[in-house]
């Protein structure tokens, strides 16, 4: 983290499974100045209740409209050339490469956090997290870490800063 300072227009994207360690991550540096967006916060926000109580595909839903108005707060920070980090999973490179994209195109530049824990230590942290309440605490059973796990899209020859989590 202390190659990241908050300088105008750059964009930390973090990347990690579930129980990694982003909004930990993020938190830090938005205490260095950054601003942060994070799409599990603000679905909180808009329900006031963990959205694991959703049915999947309302959840899914709200989540993608978060994340295009997410979005545009983004355009909006980078084209005022704030430090922005997006405390979200990355779990695609499609997405990353969408949003590296987006902050090119504002003559912006990013970094690539991946926060990149083994299996036994992710369930490990969210069996412990499980029992929190609070947006940055969203269930997640034993059943959708193994989805997570399964269809993450690890970040290699992106230009990713791999931080190890244990």
């Amino acid at each position: 983290m202390e190659h990241l300072v908050a300088e105008p227009g750059l964009t930390v994207l973090m990347c990690g499974i579930a129980g990694s360690g982003k909004s930990t991550y993020a938190r830090a540096l938005e205490r260095r100045g950054f601003v942060r967006l994070s799409i599990d916060e603000t679905v909180w926000r808009r329900l006031g209740h963990d959205p694991a109580e959703l049915a999947p595909a309302e959840y899914e839903q709200l989540k993608a409209d978060v994340e295009a108005e997410l979005r545009q707060e983004l355009v909006r920070l980078l084209d005022a050339r704030k430090p922005v980090v997006i405390d979200y999973s990355f779990w695609s490179r499609a997405t990353r490469d969408r949003y590296k994209e987006l902050i090119e195109s504002r003559g912006c530049r990013w970094e690539l956090v991946h926060l990149k824990a083994d299996p036994d230590t992710l369930r490990r942290r969210l069996a412990l997290r499980n029992e929190q309440s609070g947006a940055n605490s969203v269930t997640v059973s034993t059943e959708l870490l193994e989805q997570y796990l399964a269809g993450f899209e690890e970040p290699s020859g992106e230009g990713e800063h791999v931080v190890v989590q244990s």
